[in-house]
């Protein structure tokens, strides 16, 4: 997707909890894609430590980037602690409608059944009426020229996966395919949500100059 650049400021929050370090590892990256587009601030939060001025900064965020590793086939505890504390905390007023939001999930297992990680965000997305951003690229390491070193080596398209090898330390897994990868979603959700916001700003202007003609 094209970089785009008018001088407005654009919001992206990655809302992420972390095992063993490995998925923070990842969201610091995704960080890194999203701030590598201009005029665009991201706010790192792990949600593992609620209080108000989270969801006051989440609130603030143009899109979200839910990150969590699959722990028995699904986002970990932490994250559904967020989840849930979210229906009374934002649900109710509906106050994340209409924000962007991604997802990315890690696990020790090339699948490690995180589909079902990336799919439970999606859901939690659509029902805080969220519009929901794909990873939107081919899957790497697909053919007999492809390797471990391609970006989206797992070839997932409706968030990012990544693998960490169970005994590795978050400063040597995910590898370095992965966290690229992982940076490639940021970009992606930093440019769409450019787009999303000078969209809406462009609207509301030619509402009012319709309305004043």
């Amino acid at each position: 997707m094209e970089q785009i650049d008018l001088g407005q400021t654009v919001r992206i929050a990655v809302a992420y909890t972390s095992g063993s370090g490995h998925t923070a590892r990842v969201a610091e990256h995704v960080v890194l894609g999203a701030e590598s587009v201009a005029g665009t601030e991201v706010m790192l939060i792990d949600v593992g430590n609620l209080n108000d001025g989270v969801w006051d900064t989440l609130g603030q965020a143009d899109a979200i980037i839910f990150g969590a590793p699959t722990y028995m086939g699904g986002p970990a505890a932490a994250f559904k602690v967020f989840a849930d504390a979210s229906s009374s905390r934002v649900w109710f007023g509906q106050g994340w409608k209409d924000k962007l939001a991604a997802g990315f999930t890690n696990s020790t297992h090339m699948s490690g059944d995180k589909l079902n990680t990336l799919v439970y965000f999606s859901i939690f997305a659509g029902q805080h009426g969220m519009n929901w951003i794909s990873y939107g690229a081919k899957g790497g390491w697909f053919t007999t020229d492809g390797s471990a070193e391609d970006v989206n080596r797992l070839g997932s398209f409706i968030g990012v996966m990544t693998q960490s090898n169970y005994d590795q330390s978050p400063e040597l897994a995910p590898p370095p395919s992965d966290l690229r990868t992982a940076e490639d979603l940021g970009r992606r959700v930093a440019n769409a949500a450019r787009q999303w916001v000078l969209g809406r700003i462009a609207l509301a202007e030619s509402l009012e100059l319709a309305a004043a003609s």
